[in-house]
């Protein structure tokens, strides 16, 4: 199995961004996922956007001077998780949250991406949990059939703090939305103590994927105490004929104890881990 490798932009926030992409392209990768992330990393969705096809045409070119592609484009347009969460009850949020979005995809066609991650939503207090999800499906719903009309792959991560914080409830939520993906991060569920076997599921589903070391209590890990089984991770890929990137996702920020491992070593680590386990798959 050939598995497209790159690895996240944001994992180097201390760096200037074309420094970052500098290191991920000495690092070996030929992809680079990019945070469009308002509360921080380097490219803020309130620059960025205000001229998408301008704004994603310059990314591209810095990319491709590093022997670079765009391999995801992640859309955080608040720092929190619930100010603008899709499924917000205010009308007006969620516009301005749909305009963001189709700003967001003509950004990504003009990178060069063919792919656009965003978060779930949450569930809201006052509201049943129900309502909730019935008012993320509507969107997501609707998102979906905009990037497929611009001929892009959307996907939601479930993740800590989301509505779909279980993988019983991530799969729940995509069979509500025909054509919507994951980028899966088995992480936010290890931290969870939730189970290899129970997160496999999603691999069907998965467009593309997050790759860290974790375990029970800790979203981020050294490898020596990473409980995640990434070969069969990649069997579990290789089985769902997964065809999408596969994003090294160490992140360096303090929360969740993520500025407490190595980065780059670990990043080194994994990515062997993983080229070597996909080497054993014909």
């Amino acid at each position: 199995m050939k598995l497209k490798l790159s690895c996240t932009d944001f994992s180097f926030p201390l760096l200037a961004h074309e420094q970052a992409l500098t290191a991920i392209a000495l690092l070996g990768f030929r992809g680079a996922d990019i945070g469009l992330f308002e509360g921080h990393g380097h490219l803020k969705p309130s620059a960025e956007l205000n001229t998408p096809a301008a704004s994603g045409a310059k990314l591209k070119r810095r990319l491709a001077a590093h022997g670079l592609k765009a391999s995801d484009i992640f859309l955080q347009i608040h720092s929190g998780f619930v100010e603008f969460a899709i499924n917000h009850p205010d009308n007006r949020r969620r516009q301005f949250a749909r305009d963001q979005f189709l700003r967001t995809l003509e950004y990504a066609n003009a990178a060069g991406s063919d792919h656009v991650t965003i978060l779930p939503g949450v569930v809201f207090a006052g509201e049943s949990r129900a309502e909730s999800i019935s008012r993320s499906a509507d969107e997501l719903n609707w998102r979906v059939a905009q990037a497929k009309a611009a001929k892009l792959q959307l996907a939601v991560e479930p993740h800590i703090g989301s509505l779909i914080d279980t993988p019983e409830k991530a799969l729940d939520l995509v069979k509500r939305v025909n054509g919507l993906g994951f980028t899966l991060d088995y992480a936010h569920f290890t931290r969870a103590g939730i189970s290899d076997t129970r997160i496999e599921p999603l691999a069907k589903f998965a467009t593309h994927l997050h790759a860290r070391t974790a375990r029970r209590g800790r979203l981020q890990s050294p490898l020596k105490d990473n409980t995640i089984d990434f070969p069969n991770v990649v069997k579990a890929l290789a089985k769902a004929k997964f065809f999408g990137w596969v994003a090294l996702e160490f992140v360096w920020i303090d929360w969740e104890h993520c500025n407490e491992v190595d980065i780059v070593s670990e990043t080194v680590q994994l990515k062997s881990l993983l080229a070597a386990a996909a080497a054993k798959i014909k």
